[in-house]
């Protein structure tokens, strides 16, 4: 009796051991999953805005003097550029070439968090349904990612770039700070106005990302292809994205311009609210070159600058948080 009982509890038990050890198993592999999922994101988060931080931060005096000429209908050329930095420099001081970096740095952190992370995940989930899993996705989902992760950034960060904007264009005595501006448009001119802008931004986002991150992964896999090596150096990396962010800023441009004028009408005196309409003023004014197309030439040196410093910052401060949390300096 007392054999059949011992030998009853210790069926019993190696059925619990085994059953534990059917589920834990799984259990912990889901965990540990779940725990790289959640730390990718985080290297995803923190990487882009890093990225995005220094790239901003590397081009604004070229950024506000870009933004001054496409919100004014005076004519633009390398010489009058030179001419308003300069003369910016002279009555208020070096910084204040920086003057809206605050805010731009409040806006492009999230945006440029939001945009490189949201890449990586559209990537994965495209990867997933393509069954491209891990691998360089095929020229369609690859262009589709970049839109994707562009458009999500632009409509989760609109507000930050209206305020901006208002802060590039305008004297500091009439917005002393970022909130300042916030309470301000809201007041007097109403809170719609926080997204006035927002459809040819929209529109002209995504262009911008999807040929910007397609460039820059197209130009990465063509590399390894032909160099058999898997990782680029520092400097081709931002070669690659100087030719992404040529091709998609060229691209998207005249909506770069309308979306500027839109979120600037309330401190121009201009009355700019449809895409249309304003595409319409600022030909019969200005033509369309020297209106629609009014700083291109600053950006194609701006604009190259800024995203390949981004991408290739993105990269290379992805591999060092990876390395770090393989030699056990980050959980």
């Amino acid at each position: 009796m007392i054999d059949r009982v011992g030998m009853g509890n210790g069926v019993q038990e190696r059925q619990a051991a085994l059953t534990q050890g059917e589920v834990l198993p799984r259990h912990s592999s889901s965990q540990s999953e779940g725990f790289k999922q959640g730390r990718s994101v985080l290297n995803s988060l923190l990487s882009g805005a890093f990225a995005g931080a220094v790239a901003k931060t590397a081009v604004a005096p070229l950024d506000r003097t870009k933004i001054i000429f496409q919100v004014s209908s005076a004519r633009f050329s390398a010489k009058e550029a030179y001419r308003l930095i300069y003369h910016t420099y002279l009555k208020d001081g070096f910084f204040s070439l920086w003057r809206g970096n605050s805010a731009t740095m409040v806006r492009v952190i999230p945006y440029a968090a939001i945009q490189f992370c949201a890449h990586e995940q559209y990537k994965r989930l495209l990867g997933g349904y393509y069954g491209f899993q891990g691998k360089a996705l095929p020229p369609v989902p690859r262009l589709l990612a970049g839109s994707l992760a562009g458009t999500t950034a632009a409509m989760l960060t609109y507000p930050l770039d209206m305020v901006r904007a208002r802060m590039a264009v305008t004297p500091k005595e009439m917005y002393s700070n970022i909130m300042h501006v916030f309470v301000r448009i809201s007041r007097e001119e109403g809170l719609k106005t926080m997204y006035r802008g927002f459809t040819p931004t929209i529109l002209g986002v995504v262009p911008y990302a999807g040929l910007s991150f397609f460039t820059y992964e197209t130009l990465k896999k063509l590399h390894a292809e032909h160099s058999g090596r898997s990782q680029p150096y520092s400097y081709e990396r931002l070669a690659f994205g100087a030719c992404a962010g040529l091709i998609g800023q060229s691209a998207s441009y005249p909506l770069d311009v309308v979306r500027r004028r839109m979120q600037t009408a309330g401190v121009t005196g201009h009355t700019y609210s449809t895409i249309g309409g304003t595409m319409r003023e600022i030909v019969s004014e200005e033509g369309i070159v020297r209106g629609l197309y009014k700083g291109l030439s600053m950006n194609w040196v701006k604009g190259p600058i800024a995203v390949g410093i981004s991408f290739m910052t993105f990269d290379i401060t992805q591999i060092m948080l990876r390395k770090m949390q393989q030699l056990g300096y980050m959980r």
